[in-house]
């Protein structure tokens, strides 16, 4: 197709954004995107189902500031990308999906695949809007990226129709063969092919109408002057005897690397007591002075001065509940609504958290020597609960494997660069509390939505944006369910992570309070199934773990695998264990 299409025109524009992958699954309604794509020099990966290719695109926008991209096919294509968009959305991932759809002419007709996608995406994303004309593509994909990354970032949906991406000769042969129209003759058959003309002329020659899609920004009660919130949160922190600080997901949003670690610069210079969520684990790398990572409620507690950046007061921060009565609350946020939701801050920034941090570390008078007690009180917590958890795993003694003994083996042996990807609960939730991230943006969770299913698809963006680096997929023997296929796209796009799959047979985090309170496993019981040996039949290695003693020489094996170019699957069956037992969150 050498003339200039729809697809050549989207492929140019992404490339102008920066972005480098594609992400999707074939479909007849889509496939000028792809080979635009490819024309243009952004690498097209193909996944094995169409919300694999949106938690790929969300990965990549995640860890490198640029929102990633997926193209899925029209009706089901679409709708099967539904619970990945919503996550993204509850994440503020900046991310845009393009939808195929019917040929504009045929909407509405009953043609294949034909459905209303606006009112199924409305809802879920920031922007969603349909192009009907060559003309409006370059724009609309510009604004796109406009409007991800803006104000509180998010997922855009574009539809765009099939007879906007093939080249114009081309459509214009389908129109006459469907309509019949070179059949007809008389007036009504000329009416026809005057009025098929005019919409191909509208469709591919007409001129783009730009619209301002800008919306007030809701203002807050409470706002001031930005630089005397910033005098007064200086003062506070000078002041603080308890300071704590908490970094969530928020603060790294749009962030490239480089700039990441300029956050993690300021932290440090801060040198207040932190606490990180989401998206900023590993923020401050595996090993740091300031930050710890349990009993965070019982910090909260005690804590004079608590800064709160890009974390929403929601049900992990016991809905604004867990704060000492008399604690000065500061918090930053790019949402309005999250800003005050279930707790009204005594200083609050509608703004980046990250820049806030920036801000404050400039204008801050640095650590104070008073501190010094109270970092001494939150130490001597945290290493009690790090000989508590070593404990737990070296108690373990018979059959099978203790988790929080393997975890404490594969904290070992991951590598300095090691991407962690997690996708479930019990196992996945233990390997949290064990597992140090190495640096920023190397860990990826589902976030809020607490979505399983996500493992797959954030692998596959994790390592393409790290090709050099471990990347470590967790999963649940339940959660692995959704994605392992992926295994398939491993190999065929000479991707290699190791993914590590806790077998308990059960979906162990509801089963343990289930069966408790209501006395029976009903529907949380799985089969010891044979994950390893299912990774294999896609193309990739698999190891199995039942014996604890084996579980460095499986590690190694593993990782020595993933190093010559050979994903991996180790299905780790697990002993029992109460470590998290009360955990099921509602």
């Amino acid at each position: 197709m050498s003339e200039r299409n729809g697809g050549d025109i989207i492929g140019e524009e992404l490339r102008k954004q920066g972005v480098g992958h594609l992400f999707t699954l074939c479909g007849g309604h889509i496939s000028p995107i792809l080979t635009g794509c490819e024309k243009h020099g952004i690498r097209v990966i193909d996944v094995r189902d169409e919300v694999t290719a949106v938690f790929a695109a969300d990965a990549v926008s995640r860890m490198t500031g640029i929102p990633g991209i997926a193209a899925v096919t029209a009706g089901p294509g679409v709708t099967n990308t539904m619970t990945a968009v919503k996550n993204a959305q509850m994440a503020q991932s900046p991310l845009i999906v393009f939808g195929g759809a019917t040929a504009t002419i045929l909407k509405g007709r009953g043609s294949l695949q034909d459905i209303d996608q606006m009112s199924l995406m409305t809802p879920i994303t920031k922007w969603c809007t349909r192009v009907t004309t060559l003309s409006g593509l370059a724009p609309t994909v510009q604004r796109a990226f406009e409007v991800a990354t803006s104000g509180v970032p998010g997922p855009v949906f574009i539809e765009v129709p099939v007879d906007v991406l093939y080249p114009e000769e081309i459509v214009k042969e389908w129109y006459l063969a469907e309509s019949g129209v070179e059949q007809m003759s008389g007036i009504t058959g000329k009416a026809l092919e005057l009025y098929l003309k005019g919409h191909l002329a509208r469709q591919f020659h007409a001129p783009h109408v730009s619209f301002d899609f800008s919306t007030p920004e809701p203002k807050l009660p409470f706002r001031t002057d930005a630089a005397t919130l910033m005098e007064r949160t200086v003062e506070a922190l000078a002041n603080a005897e308890r300071p704590v600080l908490i970094v969530g997901s928020q603060a790294v949003v749009n962030k490239t690397a480089a700039e990441a670690y300029d956050l993690a610069d300021a932290v440090n210079a801060l040198g207040v007591p932190t606490f990180l969520g989401g998206s900023a684990r590993g923020l401050l790398g595996r090993f740091s002075d300031i930050q710890f990572r349990h009993k965070r409620s019982a910090a909260l507690k005690k804590a004079d001065v608590v800064i709160v950046a890009g974390f929403p007061f929601d049900f992990r921060l016991g809905y604004g509940r867990k704060f000492n009565a008399h604690a000065t609350v500061i918090s930053a946020n790019l949402s309005a609504t999250d800003l005050r939701k279930n707790h009204k801050p005594d200083i609050g920034f509608e703004s980046h958290p990250g820049d806030m941090l920036l801000d404050l570390a400039q204008k801050s008078r640095g650590p104070q020597a008073r501190w010094d007690e109270w970092f001494v009180e939150l130490r001597g917590r945290e290493t009690a609960r790090d000989v508590e958890i070593e404990k737990q795993g070296d108690a373990h003694s018979g059959e099978l494997v203790s988790p929080v003994a393997f975890f404490n083996r594969m904290e070992e042996l991951m590598s300095d660069d090691a991407v962690l990807v997690v996708d479930g609960g019990d196992f996945v939730a233990t390997g949290a509390y064990v597992l140090r991230p190495r640096g920023p943006l190397r860990w990826l969770d589902p976030g809020v939505f607490g979505t399983l299913g996500v493992g797959g698809g954030f692998t596959v963006g994790a390592q393409l944006v790290y090709p050099s680096s471990q990347v470590w997929l967790l999963y649940g023997d339940g959660s692995s369910g959704y994605s392992l296929a992926e295994f398939d796209t491993y190999c065929r796009h000479g991707l290699a992570p190791i993914a590590v799959i806790g077998n308990d047979a059960s979906w162990g985090q509801i089963a343990r309070d289930q069966v408790k309170v209501l006395g029976t496993a009903l529907g949380t019981e799985l089969l010891r199934t044979a994950y390893h040996t299912v990774a294999e039949g896609y193309g990739g290695e698999g190891l199995l773990l039942t014996d604890a003693a084996d579980t460095d020489k499986v590690l190694k094996r593993a990782i020595k695998l993933s190093a010559s170019g050979r994903p991996v699957c180790i299905n780790v069956h697990l002993a029992a264990s109460d470590f998290r037992e009360g955990s099921m969150s509602m």
